[in-house]
C-alpha cells in the first residue's frame, strides 16, 4: 500500500511538474524540509529539499515569468514557442527526479521513477500545452497573458493534492490522458469539418 502512495505522489508531482515546472518541486521542497507528506533526507534526492536548489528553482521561476511577458509583449502573446521547448525540458527533468525522489523516501528502488516521472510530465505537458493552447488563440493579448498564471496556479494544488492525498494524484494522470484524447478527437473532427467545406 505504502508503495501504491509513494507511485500516485510521484505521478501527481511530475504531472503538476509538467504543466509548469517551478511550484512543485518549490511545494514538495518546502514541506519536505518540515516532514509534512514527504521528506528526501537520507535518500540520493535530499538536493530537493536544499536551500541552493530551492533558491535555483525560485530564480528560474521568476526568470521565466520575465521571459514570458517579454516574448508577449513583442509578439502580443502568438508565439511563446522557445520558452515552451525549455519549460517543457524543464518539467521533464524535474518531474522525473520528483518521482523518483518519492519512491526513494519510500525506500523503493529509484531507477523507475525517472522513467516514468518523465513520461508523466510530457504527457500533463501535451495535454495542459494543448489546452492552453485552444484558449490563447480565443483570447485577447491580456487575458491570453494570464494564462501562465492560472497554469501555475493548478501546478501548484496538483503537487499539493499529490503530497497530501496521493491517491488522487492517480485522477489527475487520467485527466491528462482524457483531456489529451480528446484535444486530438477534437483537432481531426475540425479538419476533418475544413476538409468537407472544400
Amino acid at each position: 500500500m505504502s508503495l501504491i502512495l509513494d507511485i500516485g505522489q510521484g505521478a501527481g508531482l511530475s504531472g503538476a511538474s509538467g504543466v509548469r515546472p517551478f511550484l512543485p518541486p518549490l511545494l514538495a521542497g518546502a514541506l519536505a524540509r518540515g516532514d509534512v507528506g514527504v521528506d528526501f533526507d537520507g535518500t540520493d534526492f535530499s538536493f530537493l529539499e536544499s536551500d541552493l536548489f530551492l533558491l535555483l528553482i525560485l530564480v528560474g521561476a521568476v526568470g521565466s515569468y520575465v521571459a514570458e511577458r517579454s516574448l508577449a509583449n513583442e509578439s502580443r502573446g502568438t508565439s511563446r514557442g522557445p520558452v515552451e521547448v525549455v519549460l517543457a525540458a524543464l518539467g521533464v527533468v524535474l518531474g522525473a527526479l520528483l518521482f523518483a525522489g518519492s519512491l526513494a523516501a519510500g525506500g523503493a528502488a529509484a531507477w523507475p521513477g525517472l522513467i516514468a516521472g518523465a513520461a508523466c510530465a510530457l504527457l500533463a505537458f501535451a495535454s495542459a500545452g494543448a489546452l492552453l493552447g485552444r484558449a490563447r488563440r480565443r483570447l485577447d493579448a491580456s487575458a491570453a497573458g494570464l494564462l501562465p498564471v492560472y497554469a501555475d496556479g493548478l501546478a501548484l494544488a496538483l503537487a499539493g493534492v499529490a503530497i497530501l492525498f496521493p491517491p488522487l494524484a492517480f485522477v489527475a494522470i487520467a485527466g491528462f490522458v482524457l483531456l489529451l484524447i480528446r484535444g486530438g478527437r477534437g483537432e481531426g473532427e475540425k479538419y476533418a469539418g475544413l476538409r468537407s467545406l472544400r
